[in-house]
């Protein structure tokens, strides 16, 4: 996964949409997927869908999976189908990791920055008035990281829902959100470079490489060795058990363990949510700290990079590959290795592939005081995006 800074954001980014620069960059974005993420082409289905609502004028969410890094240049080539540019919201390291240029022409391309680990009421205001009041649609990936998890979508979390659902509360007009699926598939068959990288995560472990094994087998003696590094380092002992539930139950250690020394209410809410409540606490107490509490800091630096490693344990399932096999999968948990062992910031992309992107029939949004409600838009819109998927 991405590493990224935890820290105040620097400053706010705040939406510039401009329809004549989306159109005339349109071949610059196509030719930046080819070369940035190998995707050669994209697949669009039911773009009917998002331009009737945007005709009938109607406040349009999207609410994609997000499999891949190259999933904002599938949603900008369905965007031109659908005749529409967008807003989107990203995290703000998104620009903070850009110079002036490329944070300008973010920008124009629609997009703002959120504080995704505090209460960012701005960016919760400025999401609220586009879907309230612009006749262009607005774009949240509700499963928040980029998880590389092309048959399965990740838990959505309830952010993107509320954000609709109190849109609705005083709009003067319908607010409807549409679940889009994103999937991936190889042209080519990038097994041989996939031996190469393998050998190379091999090494960082100081093994003697073994390309004569198959590559699912590689891949899980590796993931074995790793969770039995990390099971001596916070638990003083290597588990037994399957590999999905050894990495649930040290992901809830570490999160247990924080959550105790700070007081918080232990095993509520999903691991991202449980995660991100641990981040506002570390990043709060930190902007308190005096300069002089060194020690201190050197805690809440722990913690931050505890909960990163959560995350990374999260994004494994344990039994993607086994599941199924396919060149996507292994691919896909290839890359991820690639991201956290070798500590490359994006993955590189071997092979050709190609995108499929479908929307699904809006769901009415309207607001309740019940306050399950947004709980139960969330499941809705999940279970719709892993139905498309499962069926693409």
């Amino acid at each position: 996964m991405n590493p990224y800074r935890m820290a105040q954001p620097p400053r706010r980014w705040l939406p510039k949409l401009s329809p004549w620069i989306f159109r005339m960059t349109r071949g610059i974005r196509r030719r930046k997927a080819v070369k940035d993420c190998n995707l050669t082409g994209v697949a669009v289905e039911n773009a009917d869908i998002v331009r009737g609502e945007l005709d009938k004028g109607h406040g349009v969410m999207i609410t994609p999976n997000h499999p891949s890094h190259a999933d904002s240049y599938v949603i900008g080539t369905a965007a031109d189908t659908f005749g529409s540019p967008f807003y989107c919201m990203a995290t703000w390291h998104v620009f903070d990791n850009l110079g002036r240029i490329g944070q300008w022409i973010l920008q124009k391309h629609g997009l703002f920055s959120i504080d995704r680990e505090g209460t960012d009421l701005e960016a919760l205001k400025i999401a609220r008035g586009i879907l309230q009041e612009k006749r262009e649609p607005l774009i949240i990936f509700p499963e928040g990281e980029v998880y590389h998890c092309n048959d399965r979508v990740t838990p959505f979390r309830e952010g993107a829902a509320a954000i609709a659902m109190f849109a609705a509360r005083k709009a003067e007009r319908p607010i409807v959100a549409i679940p889009a699926a994103i999937k991936y598939s190889y042209v080519d068959d990038p097994s041989e470079q996939l031996v190469e990288v393998m050998t190379q995560l091999e090494s960082s472990i100081h093994w003697r490489p073994r390309p004569e094994l198959p590559l699912q087998k590689r891949i899980y003696d590796l993931a074995e060795a790793l969770m039995s590094l990390k099971e001596l380092e916070y638990l003083d002992e290597v588990r037994t058990g399957t590999l999905p539930d050894r990495t649930a139950a040290l992901a809830d250690h570490i999160l247990a363990v924080n959550e105790q020394a700070f007081d918080l209410s232990a095993s509520q809410g999903t691991v991202p949510e449980r995660v991100k409540e641990l981040r506002r606490v570390a990043l709060e107490s930190i902007v308190e700290l005096e300069d002089s509490d060194d020690e201190q800091r050197a805690a809440l630096d722990r913690l931050l990079d505890e909960m990163f490693l959560v995350i990374q344990l999260f994004s494994y399932p344990g039994d993607y590959v086994a599941e199924k096999p396919s060149v996507e999968r292994i691919a896909e948990t290839i890359d991820k290795l690639e991201e956290d062992l070798l500590e490359q910031y994006s993955a590189t992309v071997r092979g050709e592939r190609r995108a499929t992107v479908r929307f699904a029939e809006p769901v009415p949004v309207e607001y309740s005081r019940d306050r399950t409600a947004i709980g139960e838009l969330t499941v809705r819109l999940q279970g719709d995006v892993q139905q498309m998927v499962d069926q693409m």
